[in-house]
């Protein structure tokens, strides 16, 4: 409300727009075309960060308040299961507004239509961004760092901390990195694929919370399939964007002021980056999996050895 209220005076008017607006955009006239409107990142960027941040605290209690606690409710939970169905019901939504979001950028980009595009014409081509374009990777940026003082917001237990800060502070570096270094394009591909999977997984959890165990069976075995198939396509599009097509791109070397990074050393660190996330992602996978069926095996019964009593023979009387 503070910074609502300041764009009604003109005094604080341009202070206001900093944080609400988004900031360095770039205004291309070409003769006879429509002038084109483009933004690029900046250090701006951080008070535009910073009053969304707070949006999605917002947006987050709207969310706890009118829907998942509604839900919890009629569902009468224990204080675990609640805990982890409001995580499930929060993360639920952003991720399926996300990919819709992510996805219909994809097809205004005609990504899918020209796969190369995710590393032709690196950078310049890379730096200019629509409107929409560039106000999800703001979001995705305020969200995850929304998450931290949600901690402490939505009472979370002390022992659940480490396990949500870990994810959150992943998705914050990945996603930051992306932005910066102007990789946007590839990251907004890889982001749509994961949160595909992860959403598929939090609706099979609130499935199972809800007991409606047949159905929730089905999702984690599409879950399942789908996670694989995740960290594959993950792994082959960040080979094909960082080690083949940026590697060959004539435009290579470091220069900050045209959003060129495009260095051996920040290739391989981004491929390696990826890859070991993956590996990482399928490993706890593999032991999850593992560990829950050594829980489901039935116990084998203990054989206790007895040992066997000696029979002795009567001794024989000496005549």
């Amino acid at each position: 409300m503070v910074f609502i209220l300041g764009l009604m005076f003109q005094v604080t008017s341009p202070w206001a727009t900093k944080f609400i607006a988004l900031q360095h955009n770039v205004t291309i006239e070409v003769a006879d075309e429509p002038t084109q409107f483009f933004y690029t990142n900046g250090i701006q960027d951080l008070c535009v960060v910073f009053f969304y941040f707070l949006i999605c605290i917002v947006i987050h209690a709207i969310v706890q308040e009118f829907v998942i606690d509604k839900v919890n409710k009629r569902l009468h939970l224990s204080k675990t299961r609640h805990s982890r169905f409001t995580e499930s019901g929060q993360l639920l939504v952003f991720y399926l507004v996300s990919v819709a979001w992510g996805g219909h950028i994809i097809y205004r980009e005609n990504i899918l239509t020209n796969f190369m595009s995710l590393w032709e014409g690196y950078p310049d081509d890379h730096t200019q961004m629509v409107f929409m374009y560039k106000f999800f990777f703001i979001t995705q940026i305020s969200y995850w760092l929304h998450t931290f003082p949600e901690l402490y917001f939505q009472k979370v237990r002390k022992e659940d901390w480490a396990a949500r800060i870990q994810y959150a502070g992943l998705y914050l570096v990945f996603v930051t990195a992306a932005y910066v270094t102007n990789l946007t394009r590839v990251a907004l591909v890889l982001l749509v694929i994961h949160y595909t999977v992860e959403a598929m997984l939090h609706a099979s959890r609130l499935l199972h919370f809800a007991d409606k165990t047949e159905m929730a069976t089905k999702g984690f075995l599409a879950f399942n399939v789908l996670f694989t198939l995740g960290r594959l396509l993950t792994i082959v599009i960040a080979v094909l964007t960082f080690w083949y097509g940026l590697a060959l791109s004539d435009n290579q070397g470091l220069d900050v002021e045209t959003g060129n990074f495009n260095t051996n050393l920040i290739r391989v660190n981004c491929l390696a980056a990826i890859c070991l996330l993956q590996a990482w992602m399928m490993w706890q996978f593999i032991t999850y999996h593992l560990r829950r069926r050594r829980e489901a095996a039935p116990a084998k019964p203990v054989v206790k050895k007895t040992a066997a009593k000696k029979q002795t023979k009567p001794k024989e009387k000496k005549t």
